[in-house]
């Protein structure tokens, strides 16, 4: 399960890094925007991060009134800066915990739903507040999300001996489960590749966006145990001289 606290820290302090190194991300927020049935009046962010999606919300509908939510007030404040004197309104929640009053001609959301800890839930809950005709938009990510990592360290276990039910990081729902949510829900999968020098590069990379373990329960903290699994992942998963990191881009359509 997913420390909502830790989570909320790590974020907070990578918001100055974050656009440097979430490229996927940002790719996930373009497909958004083209996913947008209609113009919008209304329109409900959740986890506007550092205003990323918010900024190209504005762009492109900016008499639209935009509400923008984020759990870690480090993301709003760069988000603030990004948008300088947008008429954007800020709230820092979090989202899962919310009693909206409003209701929105548009609610989306780029790269948080995975984050949430009763996705079906909130899901049920944001779509009430659609108006008629409104749209529930998010993207999230799925299960093959970091594919070669997770394969590695159970590599990394066997050759170790180790049977205990030891993890990396957080699991997260299949693109069948995404969309067994809601009833009206459809959608979309893609996979994104990254290539990096080493897997520590990766690994670096994730801290800079905040996406470091944030679970509570058993995870792996044994040092032999990471050796293992960075020599698994850089003699299985290996090209050209870069390690590949895989993102399951997922896109979900409610309306």
């Amino acid at each position: 399960m997913i420390d909502k606290q830790l989570m909320q820290k790590r974020f907070s302090e990578r918001a100055n890094t974050y656009d440097q190194f979430a490229n996927v991300q940002k790719k996930m927020a373009h497909e958004l925007m083209a996913r947008i049935s209609r113009p919008p009046k209304t329109i409900l962010e959740i986890g506007c991060g550092t205003g990323y999606l918010t900024k190209l919300l504005y762009d492109v509908y900016p008499y639209a009134q935009i509400t923008a939510v984020d759990i870690a007030p480090g993301m709003i404040e760069v988000a603030k800066e990004r948008l300088g004197d947008a008429p954007v309104t800020w709230l820092c929640a979090d989202v899962e915990e919310v009693t909206w009053h409003e209701t929105y001609d548009l609610i989306i959301s780029n790269a948080t739903f995975q984050w949430f800890t009763n996705p079906k839930q909130t899901i049920a809950k944001l779509a009430e507040r659609r108006n008629e005709g409104g749209q529930l938009l998010f993207s999230t990510f799925g299960d093959r999300t970091f594919y070669e990592l997770h394969t590695s360290f159970a590599y990394a276990l066997a050759k170790q001996h180790i049977h205990e039910p030891l993890r990396i990081g957080p699991s997260f729902p299949t693109f069948h489960e995404w969309l067994h949510m809601h009833a009206y829900a459809r959608g979309d999968e893609r996979m994104e590749v990254e290539y990096f020098p080493s897997v520590r590069d990766f690994f670096l990379s994730l801290r800079h966006i905040g996406a470091t373990n944030s679970t509570t329960g058993r995870y792996c903290q044994r040092p032999s145990i990471f050796k293992t699994m960075m020599h698994e992942y850089e003699q299985r998963f290996s090209e050209q001289g870069l390690i590949r990191a895989t993102y399951h881009c997922i896109w979900i359509d409610i309306t």
